[in-house]
């Protein structure tokens, strides 16, 4: 009988340990009792009767993962609907948490107090992220709600900053309005990764954030490649600096001159998957922003009629630019790789994999009213020969 007891322990163990791999389904009622000279205690039993704790699509749609219902409810999850034929044992469990919070569950929810109300600033915010286990190699953390106090006029996020530390790729600092964003982020070994929003109470504002976690495995299809701090996995879409708008920073710089929107030091590669018979991929200004590619120099000094065209890019780039790999234009291949300016003309790159490289420094005094990018991507099929 002790045997059975112990056995019985392991599996409970391994149900919470190995969150990627199978549960077993609780009985509803039925329970151990274990019985020894110090602490007897009740022991949950669960049954020969088996399902994968899968990703599921929660009743508020929501990501959520497939478990048992008593092993969600223990952990402080919330029921959110069925997601087995199997047993009505298994629910959709989702895992929100907020401030000073630690976590191990894949699709992990993290907000402001109060959400989805604003939070008027003060001190820092932080949740910890475990691997679920060895088999965790990144984080996806999706900016479903990320709004801060901007940057200021000179890029530096001084008053409130996103800071992401622990894992073995970096994360630039992140302020400002990044709503709809995502980051990737590399564990190092099983060391555990802090998320920590920092905000002053001095500085008026209505703060939001609201976050969605998701472990890749090592073996995921959707693991990004090293190096890439975004990771778009569609044929065409769309990519923005972070804290891009078409409006200016109504905050000035250190020469007193109109601020600029970009965040400075940030430094990353925002990749796109190659899809099945795509041999290439052009790059081109969002039609409906004019400001969608302002960089570097004076946006007020240009006629508006002027930006997003040929006659207000450049590519003498020494402070703040992208670099597309081995460019052309119209046919034409280009004699740098490096883009700034006030306009960007459709470029397109075959080299392989699809990255487009970020490059911002840390003085931008003399890029006044800029707001980054906000770009369009679309890959082109191979030619037929």
């Amino acid at each position: 009988m002790e045997n059975m007891f112990s056995l019985i322990i392991a599996s409970y163990l391994i149900v919470n340990i190995n969150c990627q791999q199978t549960f077993l389904n609780r009985k509803e009622t039925e329970m151990f009792y274990l019985k020894d000279s110090r602490s007897p205690r009740w022991f949950p039993f669960y049954t020969i009767g088996r399902f994968r704790n899968d990703n599921c699509v929660a009743s508020n749609n929501q990501q959520g993962t497939c478990m048992v219902r008593g092993e969600c409810t223990d952990n402080g999850g919330i029921l959110a609907g069925s997601c087995s034929t199997i047993t009505n044992q298994a629910v959709c469990c989702i895992y929100v948490r907020t401030c000073g919070a630690t976590t191990l569950y894949n699709n992990t929810y993290f907000y402001n107090a109060g959400y989805p109300g604003t939070y008027s600033g003060g001190g820092k915010c932080t949740i910890v992220v475990q691997p679920c286990d060895s088999n965790i190699c990144q984080l996806r953390i999706d900016f479903l709600s990320l709004s801060l106090a901007p940057p200021n006029g000179d890029g530096f996020c001084l008053t409130d900053s996103l800071q992401i530390t622990g894992g073995s790729s970096r994360v630039p600092s992140i302020c400002g309005e990044n709503s709809g964003q995502h980051v990737y982020v590399d564990f190092n070994g099983e060391t555990p990764i802090t998320i920590a929003i920092a905000s002053s109470v001095s500085y008026t504002f209505n703060r939001q954030w609201h976050f969605q976690i998701a472990q890749l495995s090592c073996a995921s299809a959707t693991l990004a490649p090293s190096g890439c701090l975004q990771y778009y996995t569609q044929d065409t879409g769309t990519v923005q600096s972070f804290n891009y708008m078409s409006a200016g920073n109504s905050l000035p710089n250190a020469i007193g001159v109109p601020g600029t929107r970009q965040i400075a030091n940030h430094r990353y590669g925002i990749c796109i998957r190659m899809a099945a018979n795509m041999c290439s991929i052009t790059w081109s200004q969002v039609d409906s922003d004019n400001y969608s590619f302002t960089l570097t120099n004076d946006v007020g000094a240009v006629d508006p009629a002027l930006l997003a065209t040929a006659a207000v890019q450049s590519q003498d780039c020494n402070t703040d630019f992208i670099v597309i790999p081995n460019p052309q234009q119209n046919g034409q291949s280009l004699p740098s790789d490096r883009f700034c300016g006030l306009g960007l003309v459709a470029t397109t790159s075959a080299t392989k994999p699809f990255v487009l490289y970020v490059n911002n420094d840390d003085n931008e005094d003399l890029d006044i009213s800029n707001r980054g990018f906000y770009l369009a991507y679309a890959q082109n099929a191979c030619p037929i020969v």
